[in-house]
């Protein structure tokens, strides 16, 4: 699995839009921002400072930064941009002057304090702060559609239903290691269940606040259910898939093991109690390792999660 510049900059920005973050300057490849004090809270890593901040009242300053999403390109350019912005006095900069003392900077830093670069492609740490930070705030949601402007304005009231939205990680591991998300929604009164629910979702204006004349269907299944039935549903679609892999693994795990029996069959001859248990015991850690790192493994785990109260029908084959 791996993401191109502009999917890594398409998630940070969500994350930068939904945690109202202001945009400075933006383009292809980077995007310069001050980050709102709930985004400065989660990625700054300052609690003192933000302690100091509610205990005082004193007014948060936050800091600034250039993200770039692709450094070679944003580089290139900004080298250019330099060249071409260039002033007649800084290119007549006496040479010697320059050996001995350094070359002045063009223009002075940016904004109330220095902005920060940091550069955030697929594998960095900071785009991974941003995923746990995005499911450590958004774990779980509660949300409404907005009825249209005729439906609000019926004097009857609106039937809503209530679907639970789960975001599944499939990890498939060995020696080698692919993920694959899935987004599954159960109706808690029907129990239908639709594979692809943000397509479901898409194109609905949903908030967190019961609309009026509106009123949601009876459950017939607690929230523990719905999500058992989900996982169920998951487990028996995975177990539908290809395993040749599972299979090429165990292979190469065999290799790797007579390997290592090859290696220690003299070894463990050694006469000297002392020195073979300390054999035995290196042998025996080896195997482990190599069993941890080859055995295919399938692990499924919640990503996020929440309840979507939907207005117009929601049919299972969306």
């Amino acid at each position: 699995m791996t993401m191109t510049p502009q999917e890594v900059q398409e998630h940070f920005m969500t994350y930068l839009e939904a945690t109202e973050c202001s945009v400075i300057e933006k383009s292809s490849e980077h995007v310069t921002v001050k980050l709102s004090p709930q985004a400065d809270k989660m990625l700054t890593n300052r609690p003192y400072y933000w302690g100091f901040v509610e205990r005082t009242g004193a007014p948060a300053e936050t800091l600034s930064f250039t993200f770039v999403f692709d450094p070679t390109k944003y580089d290139e350019a900004l080298a250019k941009q330099q060249k071409n912005s260039a002033s007649p006095a800084r290119q007549g900069q006496d040479p010697v002057l320059s050996r001995y003392y350094g070359t002045a900077p063009l223009l002075p830093v940016l904004g109330p304090g220095r902005i920060q670069r940091e550069d955030v492609t697929y594998g960095s740490s900071r785009l991974a702060q941003i995923w746990n930070a995005s499911r450590e705030e958004g774990k779980c949601v509660y949300l409404f559609q907005q009825p249209s402007a005729p439906a609000a304005q019926r004097g009857r009231s609106t039937a809503y239903e209530q679907w639970l939205g789960v975001c599944f990680k499939v990890e498939f591991s060995c020696d080698l290691k692919r993920e694959e998300l899935h987004f599954l929604g159960i109706s808690m009164s029907s129990r239908a269940i639709i594979e692809h629910f943000p397509a479901v979702l898409e194109g609905r204006e949903l908030h967190p606040r019961l609309p009026e004349r509106v009123h949601v269907k009876p459950a017939v299944l607690t929230l523990t259910e719905a999500a058992a039935l989900l996982e169920d549903y998951l487990i028996e679609k995975l177990s539908r898939l290809d395993y040749g892999w599972a299979a090429q693994a165990r292979e190469r795990l065999r290799q790797e093991l007579a390997v290592i029996d090859g290696y220690y069959e003299d070894l463990l001859k050694e006469e000297d109690e002392e020195k073979k248990a300390l054999i035995a015991e290196q042998y025996e850690n080896r195997k482990s390792e190599m069993q941890w790192q080859y055995e295919p493994k399938v692990s499924l785990s919640a990503i996020t999660s929440g309840l979507f109260h939907l207005c117009s029908p929601v049919s299972a084959s969306s």
